[in-house]
């Protein structure tokens, strides 16, 4: 049985993807779920945003030297699901139907240029509900 991974996509790759992969990853191994992450951009920036990359590392998630990646189909196909925040996938849409990944959409989350806790407590509150309904499953 493949890995069960969460993709994780916002326009630039950059921030709300990024920091929503490095706490699921964490989350999900506090509860002992064997479920990755990543993130990816639909219109990737040349560098994740440097106040994401200092608020990771101060909690010991070193990503430095990581750049942000265009989202792909390969990537989406290989999803067990797919959360974008506020984007549309395009191209890089995974199909659906039976045994494809579920794609959702996460747009009431706050800008990460608008202020990072805010934008977090949002995502990590997302996160737990998400992993909520991985451990009842």
């Amino acid at each position: 049985m493949t890995q069960q991974k969460v993709l994780f996509v916002c326009l630039h790759g950059a921030a709300k993807s990024v920091l929503a992969a490095a706490d699921f990853e964490r989350l999900a191994k506090e509860r002992r779920l064997p479920i990755a992450a990543e993130s990816a951009g639909t219109e990737p920036d040349p560098e994740i945003a440097p106040k994401v990359l200092a608020a990771l590392k101060a909690e010991g998630v070193d990503l430095t030297g990581q750049k942000p990646r265009l989202v792909t189909r390969e990537m989406a196909a290989g999803a067990t699901r797919v959360i974008a925040f506020g984007c549309a996938l395009g191209a890089a849409a995974p199909e659906g139907g039976p045994g494809g990944p579920k794609a959702e959409q996460w747009e009431d989350v706050p800008n990460v240029s608008d202020g990072l806790p805010a934008a977090r407590a949002a995502i990590r509150e997302r996160l737990e509900r998400l992993l909520d309904g991985w451990s009842a499953s």
